[in-house]
């Protein structure tokens, strides 16, 4: 089975405008997020509507595809890069049967993750694959910006959530971390080749509006999610605070 990275980058941010050019460790944050999905996968692109990102990553020696700038999520923008990378003659082989989805602001993302993320792909039921990570404290898990998974015995996804879930019935909520493993969802994904094209053309969805989380439109309609289990972080870097934060890890990592 074959997969490949596809990284969406875009310039604009409201917290952080060009944070993929930021410099991290004397290098850009998108260079270093790209050669992390290299080690892991040994093939990488990046998906951007701005041609600064697109000439520092070939600059840089990577591979990059520019898209349209008006796509409303990067699932949308990762759909127009593969259609875009099958039809070049670098595939003559063959596209690869699974994409996996890379933020562009997550530098430090591990192989280990990327693994745990592609074995999932072991079973020919697992349509879309993610990454869920215990929470480590109460005041965590009560974080919106923090989604929650719930899963159910086979490791599916039931539901994602920026409330706690579950409700901890009978038991003060001071009670609650100690009563449930709750589940923090880490924004990687991986998807079938199939299941990419046919989810990038679906409509938004009520639970998607409400809780403003894509992966609820697929859950909606019917799509499974597998969720893998990592022990490991991620940082992603949101804000210029963040890339300070990162810088401070870079450092120690040397």
């Amino acid at each position: 089975m074959k997969f490949i990275a596809v990284i969406p980058a875009r310039y604009a941010s409201t917290r952080f405008p060009g944070k993929p050019l930021a410099m991290l460790g004397g290098k850009p944050v998108i260079q270093r997020v790209y050669e992390q999905a290299v080690g892991a996968l040994g093939e990488a692109y990046v998906a951007t509507d701005d041609e600064r990102i697109f000439n520092t990553v070939e600059g840089f020696g990577g591979r990059a595809i520019m898209t349209r700038a008006d796509h409303k999520s990067g699932t949308d923008r990762i759909e127009e890069a593969v259609t875009k990378i099958s039809s070049s003659q670098e595939f003559r082989d063959g596209m690869a049967d699974v994409i996996i989805n890379i933020q562009g602001d997550e530098p430090f993302v591990q192989q280990s993750q990327i693994e745990t993320l592609c074995r999932l792909f072991d079973d020919p039921s697992t349509q879309i694959g993610t990454l869920g990570k215990r929470f480590e404290t109460m005041e965590a898990v009560e974080n919106p910006n923090s989604p929650k998974i719930v899963c159910d015995s086979r490791g599916f996804a039931l539901y994602f959530s920026r409330s706690v879930i579950p409700y901890v019935r009978g038991k003060e909520q001071g009670e609650w971390f100690d009563s449930y493993p709750y589940l923090k969802h880490l924004g990687i994904y991986a998807y079938r080749r199939e299941v990419l094209a046919e989810i990038t053309r679906l409509p938004q969805s009520p639970l998607e509006k409400a809780e403003s989380l894509e992966q609820l439109r697929w859950l909606e309609n019917g799509y499974r999610i597998r969720v893998g289990i990592t022990d490991v972080e991620t940082v992603g870097i949101d804000t210029p605070d963040d890339l300070k934060r990162a810088e401070e890890l870079c450092g120690k990592l040397r």
